[in-house]
């Protein structure tokens, strides 16, 4: 996927996301929980992404290559009224219950706005800081216009039937997975070596096909592998893209081999 079709397609699902988040907060009430993010409500579903996003435009418009300091109050452009702070989402205290401030969602729809305005105009390689070993521009575009939309099935997913995801960003998301969130979440929490399990995704609506085999500490991927594999599990590239970001089964998936490792995919790759 080339980097106007990534802007494009993050600037399409932050403004849905903006849609839903609105619509949940509803005028004044008590914000509801967001059934997948647990502990979270709608408030704190805005705060964390705003945040995330407001931290990576700084790094990206200073082009840092080390991390900037999380904890810095001024990254975030919080409001000055003392009473709309005393109401803003904090990762300590949640979930968040109070009515939901109107400029909390001005803050977060202008965050997007902005992250993809800096993301556009750098284009996809100017070296900067990320967590990952790649570490360039275009790593933030692909993995920020996937976390959006998550965070906007997430957030319709309150109110109503969410949306399934643009095939293309799906298909790029389970590929991101394989390349980039297994091994990094491998990392992040404990996980077991892997035994030479070996597991296939298979898309329906496209030809695309993906083996993961787990081996000690590694995560290989073979694009296209048509070898042995333990389980495969074929279903659309949305449902593909909920099921591995641990938001639902796939509907009407297609299960042969061994089913029961299905769910010991989450145990060689932590949820985050």
């Amino acid at each position: 996927m080339d980097h106007s079709t990534r802007i494009r397609i993050f600037l399409a699902e932050a403004a849905a996301f903006d849609r839903a988040v609105r619509r949940a907060a509803g005028a004044g009430s008590r914000p509801p929980l967001v059934p997948a993010c647990p502990g979270w409500s709608v408030a704190d579903l805005v705060g964390h992404l705003g945040s995330v996003q407001r931290l990576l435009t700084h790094v990206l418009r200073e082009r840092l290559t080390t991390a900037p300091d999380p904890t810095d109050p001024s990254l975030y452009g919080l409001p000055a009224d003392p009473a709309v702070r005393a109401a803003w989402p904090l990762p300590d205290r949640t979930p968040t219950l109070g009515p939901v401030p109107g400029e909390l969602l001005d803050w977060s729809a202008q965050a997007a706005r902005g992250l993809a305005e800096v993301l556009d105009g750098l284009g996809p390689d100017v070296p900067v800081w990320t967590w990952s070993a790649e570490r360039t521009s275009g790593f933030w575009l692909r993995m920020q216009t996937i976390e959006q939309a998550v965070h906007r099935w997430d957030a319709e997913d309150v109110t109503g039937e969410p949306a399934p995801f643009d095939p293309e960003l799906a298909t790029d998301a389970v590929s991101q997975t394989f390349e980039v969130m297994a091994p990094a979440r491998r990392g992040w929490k404990p996980a077991p070596a892997g035994d030479g399990e070996r597991y296939r995704f298979r898309r329906t609506d496209g030809p695309e096909s993906w083996t993961v085999e787990f081996r000690g500490d590694e995560v290989r991927l073979e694009p296209g592998g048509d070898g042995p594999a333990h389980v495969e599990l074929a279903a659309t590239a949305s449902d593909l893209m909920l099921h591995l970001w641990g938001r639902r089964p796939a509907r009407e998936p297609r299960v042969t081999g061994d089913a029961g490792l299905l769910p010991y995919w989450f145990t060689l790759v932590p949820p985050v």
